[in-house]
């Protein structure tokens, strides 16, 4: 179910960097089509989060908050 808001939010994306002209059209299109893009980004967030929730952890432990 992720990789389904990935690829919608990787679409999102290649548009508005298309209609800022900031990327070409055809690379636009790779990059919201693209299966390989799509898993990175999904395995990229699912670190982020992971690092956040980690680090989330550790600052409750140093100030007190997990009594």
């Amino acid at each position: 179910m992720t990789l389904v808001f990935i690829r919608i939010l990787l679409r999102y994306l290649a548009a508005i960097l298309v209609t800022r002209g900031l990327i070409a059209p055809d690379l636009g299109e790779m990059i919201s089509r693209d299966p390989d893009v799509a898993m990175t980004l999904q395995v990229a967030s699912g670190a982020l989060i992971a690092a956040v929730a980690e680090g989330w952890y550790f600052l409750a432990h140093k100030f007190g908050w997990a009594k």
